[in-house]
């Protein structure tokens, strides 16, 4: 009798042994083919997705924004993302240091805004021959070995801005474009756009559109102090009615040496993008419109598709993530004034 309970109790045990396991599977499978988009958790047995964030530079306010949306879609998605840039736009040497070191360390993505469309063309090439898949953001590059692109539409930016000119102008008068720096694809193509609206207005003369005003709110600060010394009347007046600067740092520049001189609000100023001072600088009617992107999506979206990437999912190829004019009419409305002032990291 007792022999006939123990085998008994044996078979209970053994049975609930094997019911046990087959627990464990279908649990395994739930972690495996759930909706999570990422390999994250310990607890799954699989390592989390590292994906390496590498922006132009670390000081404007736009890599900040762009910043703040890549921690987003990280946080949302389970994900770790690395973010490393130059501390200045002009150290291309280092940002392809930072390349190739993320390719030795094999994180398993890269998204990059690329500080030359030419130089960064080898690294990433490396990076994808390596295994490693490349989102290229903000500026374009010269390969077409990356998975996909994340950008504003900067030719046309640049369109809207020289549009906006044309408009401020009334079709008559003369110019000036203080360049960024060459090799950036994103600022060289709102440049672009620029000109080729005002080529097409007889009424509008370019006084001076090839000078670059460098990296910094400094350097271009300096550049456009012998740039408009150059166009001074006797009188100390402007010969140029319009000034245009593709982005945040050459506006800024710009707007110092207009205000050191008093010739703030007396010549008709478009920006590109937006930061605390140069929206200011709209309030006080020294700059008349501004060329915004949306950095925060930028940052968000081109995490996003590198998780779907890697993951096998379907992504957009080419994301334009958009641009707005903005001007002193405008600026308050609800959805412009979150672009003015998007969430900063």
């Amino acid at each position: 009798m007792m022999r006939f309970k123990g085998a008994a109790l044996a078979a209970g045990l053994a049975m609930l042994m094997i019911a046990g396991c087959g627990s464990g599977g279908d649990a395994a499978k739930q972690t495996d083919g759930g909706t999570t988009p990422t390999t994250t958790t310990d607890k799954g047995g699989k390592k989390e997705l590292t994906i390496a964030v590498i922006p132009k530079g670390s000081t404007h306010d736009y890599w900040k924004a762009l910043h703040a949306g890549a921690n987003l879609a990280a946080k949302e998605l389970g994900v770790k993302i690395d973010f490393k840039g130059p501390l200045k736009e002009d150290d291309k040497e280092d940002q392809i240091k930072t390349v190739e070191n993320f390719v030795t360390t094999k994180v398993d993505g890269i998204v990059l805004a690329p500080l030359d469309n030419v130089a960064l063309a080898k690294p990433v090439e490396a990076a994808v021959a390596g295994g490693i898949p490349v989102v290229i953001i903000d500026s374009s590059l010269k390969s077409d070995k990356y998975a996909a692109t994340a950008m504003t539409n900067n030719y046309k930016g640049g369109e809207m801005a020289g549009e906006a000119m044309v408009k401020l102008l009334g079709g008559k008068g003369s110019v000036i474009v203080l360049r960024y720096m060459a090799g950036s694809a994103s600022t060289m193509d709102r440049e672009q756009g620029f000109l080729d609206v005002i080529k097409k207005n007889p009424g509008i003369k370019i006084l001076s559109d090839n000078q670059e005003g460098g990296s910094t709110a400094d350097s271009a600060q300096q550049k456009a102090e012998g740039l408009l010394g150059g166009f001074k009347n006797p009188d100390g007046s402007l010969q140029a009615q319009g000034i245009y600067c593709p982005n945040e740092s050459t506006t800024f520049g710009m707007l110092r040496v207009l205000d050191e001189n008093n010739w703030s609000g007396k010549v008709k100023f478009v920006g590109f993008d937006s930061s605390p001072k140069l929206i200011e600088g709209m309030k006080a009617g020294k700059i008349d419109a501004l060329v915004v992107q949306d950095p925060f999506k930028m940052g968000h979206d081109s995490v996003a598709t590198m998780v779907n990437i890697i993951n096998k999912k379907p992504f957009e190829k080419a994301e334009d993530t958009g641009a707005t004019l903005v001007t002193k009419a405008n600026m308050n409305d609800a959805a412009i004034a979150k672009l003015l002032t998007p969430p900063q990291d």
